[in-house]
């Protein structure tokens, strides 16, 4: 006995099968994480809250800059931002670390590996050179003498400082000791550089050659925060977030996260390190 075909070989059309859904693309940790993260200070009728529940995300390559007036928060951000400081609520993660997990010589294990830090004092060891203070992070990490002398000098080189590796602080300029302050956030090839109120002590040439250095250095790949009240450093942000009274009330983006600083190339830049 035949037995009948199946209706396909017959010449039936046989039904589609649907496509598996596709799967989204997996999106990119970011750097920075704040969950909810409120910071009370005191306790009882003493108690004052610096930040009510800030949630912010900073992506890898992105350049933000957070604004605020004095006693806005900003400078408790900034805090918490470089694991100086905890929340009393909520979370901070770095780079999809939680920091909360953390006792304080893992936090300072993580500020060390993940952060590079500038900040308005230029914060330079007196009588040792350029390239010494720029050296010191890496003598913490315990790197050999000739590794910390290869990378301290290729970070003076990135910031224009080649030919003054070997002076003393007080033998440069306001602006040239906050270049070296610069190349010794870089030194440890951090996640992120974490400014606060960097061309506070600058002058307005010094502070536009600054400015140059990080919106090349972004551009090149590194995530930027500055803590500024400044709203001529803030141009130079791919975004910009206001915070008052402890709370973000303003996040305008200019330019994506990957994209070049929105100041990058105008008349007198140098070119982007590598």
């Amino acid at each position: 006995m035949t037995r009948p075909l199946p209706r396909h070989a017959a010449g039936a059309t046989p039904k589609t099968q649907p496509l598996p859904a596709a799967r989204p693309e997996p999106q990119p940790q970011p750097v920075i994480r704040l969950v909810s993260v409120v910071k009370t200070y005191g306790t009882g009728e003493a108690a004052v809250q610096a930040l009510r529940g800030v949630s912010l995300d900073v992506a890898g390559r992105d350049y933000v800059a957070i604004m605020g007036a004095s006693g806005s928060g900003k400078s408790t951000m900034m805090n918490i931002i470089g694991c100086l400081d905890v929340p009393s609520e909520g979370q901070f993660l770095i780079d999809g670390i939680d920091t909360g997990s953390l006792d304080e010589q893992q936090l300072a294990v993580l500020r060390n590996r993940k952060i590079g830090f500038v900040f308005q004092a230029f914060n330079l060891i007196p009588r040792m050179t350029a390239l010494a203070n720029v050296e010191l992070p890496l003598s913490y990490a315990g790197l050999r003498a000739a590794e910390r002398r290869r990378r301290a000098e290729a970070a003076l080189r990135l910031v224009g400082l080649a030919d003054r590796m070997n002076a003393q602080p007080m033998q440069l300029s306001g602006g040239q000791q906050q270049r070296v302050a610069v190349a010794r956030a870089l030194v440890t090839s951090p996640s992120l550089i974490l400014a606060d109120e960097p061309t506070g002590n600058l002058d307005t040439r010094a502070s536009r050659d600054l400015m140059e250095v990080f919106d090349r250095l972004n551009a090149a790949g590194r995530t930027i925060v500055v803590i500024t009240h400044e709203a001529d450093v803030a141009a130079h942000a791919k975004r910009v977030v206001g915070i008052q009274d402890g709370h973000i009330v303003a996040d305008r983006r200019i330019t994506a996260p990957g994209a070049p600083p929105p100041l990058l190339g105008r008349p007198g830049r140098g070119p982007v390190p590598s």
